[in-house]
């Protein structure tokens, strides 16, 4: 039996307060860093795979079925407004299309062949990278993907929460992040999918700081797309310049980046 499916440590949760409910989920919360840490290598590995892909005009595809496709979308939608990269650079796919982001699909995930003819969708190519997330390491859906990624040429990598899976053997960059029994008896949302979120963290943060898109410790490529983030930018400005905010409020509006303004300043 895989680890995320075995009995839960903790028994007749039903019968405990709500403070020990809380306290016990987060002392096996604790657990899930430490798990992450010990990925770091094969992390490592993935991130300069990926970053080749990039450097050489590819792009980053997740596909994955259920919470773990779900938390490709999001960190696949939040690289554009973080990093000012252009959308489609990183695409989250999900077994059963969009639908399923918001509403359970049945049986998208048992489909073998589909992730490879949503990757076709988008015109994926050798220069891509296609990264599978899948808690349990053995989602048809994903195994499938990267088997046929694999045999078209592509690069692939995984983040499962299972040592020795199916999708593991399907990755050429495989992560494992091991993250154990969940609070919930086989309810990956929790432990597993905080540590599929870290890594994916990980992985497009560490992938976009290589390709030169933060300076110093700073976003300065994000989109200025509200008024938090044009703040933002100017503090960005005070501080990397020693300016006044009205000042830097001016370079922000004339130049349309922190970069861009910046660079105007020299």
């Amino acid at each position: 039996m895989s680890t995320t499916e075995s009995a839960s440590l903790f028994n007749n949760l039903e019968t405990l307060s709500t403070h020990e409910l809380l306290a016990d989920m987060n002392s096996l919360d604790q657990t899930v860093p430490q798990a992450v840490a010990k990925a770091i290598p094969q992390l490592e590995a993935l991130v300069e795979a990926t970053v080749a892909r990039l450097q050489q005009g590819g792009r980053l595809f997740y596909i994955g079925a259920g919470t773990s496709g779900r938390l490709g979308v999001v960190d696949a939608s939040e690289c554009p407004p973080t990093f000012g990269v252009p959308h489609g650079l990183v695409v989250g796919i999900i077994a059963g299309g969009d639908t399923a982001i918001r509403k359970a699909v049945e049986n998208a995930e048992d489909d073998a062949q589909q992730a490879w003819r949503d990757l076709q969708a988008h015109d994926i190519n050798e220069k891509d990278m296609v990264v599978g997330i899948a808690a349990s390491g053995r989602t048809p859906y994903v195994i499938g993907g990267l088997q046929q990624a694999r045999q078209h040429g592509l690069a692939t990598g995984c983040i499962v929460c299972n040592a020795g899976s199916a999708v593991a053997a399907a990755a050429e960059f495989p992560v494992e992040v091991v993250t154990g029994p969940e609070f919930v008896t086989g309810s990956t949302r929790l432990k597993a999918g905080t540590g599929q979120k870290l890594a994916l963290n990980m992985l497009t943060t560490a992938t976009f700081i290589r390709l030169g898109r933060v300076k110093g410790n700073k976003m300065v490529d994000m989109q200025l797309s509200n008024a938090k983030l044009v703040d933002r930018g100017e503090r960005m400005l005070m501080d990397e310049l020693g300016i006044e905010q009205d000042e830097a409020a001016a370079l922000l509006k004339k130049h349309g980046s922190v970069r861009a303004a910046l660079e105007a300043r020299g």
